[in-house]
């Protein structure tokens, strides 16, 4: 059995730590591949290897979800806080207002990304929007060819797991620098089309709940997080029955 949550190096600083890690990296033109790893991510990763290595090939993998901040407490291997795509995005976007950084789009329809650009240019208006597209293509050439042409410092990609991941992935290589993030559907988030959980909702570690009621079809998603919790219940059987050999082991040893 693969020891998800075990295996992979999740980041375990500061929100504001990660921020200033990011911020250096662009100054110094450093390709970035970040991660978001919440309970979907994990899941993918459970049942395909492949995608659990191009995930492991990340620079960062930051604790997404409470669910995973709590499982990897279960797990021994604690994470110092929880650091959500859609707030690394808005930070990043406040660092890319001051500092005039460039940002492209990539994902969700033609209509909530065009939505978000204009958003982000209303709210952000110091930064430079390099371009965006939809999550909707065939060919990515012209996509590909327009980010090597405008170098932009933030590539937001909004295609949900797995195919965000396996495009930054794939297409990594071909960039010069910039730091590329998976943020699932945090562009409808931030177009106005969906509503982000009040923050009294966020601080009970209620917000999967907020986003159920809001849009009752979530509760399709259920069973995936169900599942989430028993492949948790499992890692923990199997960690806990390697340290419980270990301590016998330990023992033996020390009595001999």
């Amino acid at each position: 059995m693969l020891l998800i949550l075990r295996d992979l190096n999740l980041y375990n600083e500061s929100f504001q730590h990660i921020l200033n890690s990011l911020e250096k990296r662009i100054y110094q033109q450093q390709k970035t591949f970040l991660v978001t790893v919440n309970p979907v991510i994990y899941m993918q990763a459970q049942k395909d290897p492949q995608y659990k290595g191009i995930i492991e090939c990340a620079d960062y993998l930051t604790p997404d979800g409470i669910g995973v901040v709590k499982a990897c407490k279960w797990l021994r291997r604690p994470v110092r806080e929880r650091i959500t795509g859609f707030d690394l995005m808005s930070a990043l976007l406040g660092l890319a207002d001051q500092h005039g950084w460039k940002v492209y789009l990539l994902g969700a329809t033609a209509s909530i990304v065009a939505r978000t650009c204009n958003t982000i240019m209303e709210h952000y208006p110091g930064l430079v929007v390099a371009g965006y597209h939809d999550g909707y293509f065939t060919d990515d050439g012209e996509i590909v060819k327009e980010i090597v042409e405008s170098q932009p410092d933030l590539i937001f990609v909004a295609m949900g797991c797995p195919l965000q991941e396996k495009w930054i992935y794939e297409n990594l290589p071909t960039f010069r620098k910039g730091v590329f993030i998976g943020v699932g559907g945090s562009f409808d988030v931030m177009s106005g089309l969906d509503q982000r959980a009040p923050q009294r909702w966020i601080d009970l570690h209620v917000e999967w709940l907020y986003r159920i009621v809001k849009k009752p079809r979530r509760v399709l998603l259920m069973p995936r997080l169900i599942a989430f919790v028993f492949e948790v219940l499992k890692e923990m059987l199997a960690v806990n029955t390697i340290v419980g050999k270990r301590k016998v082991v330990e023992k033996k040893a020390n009595i001999t």
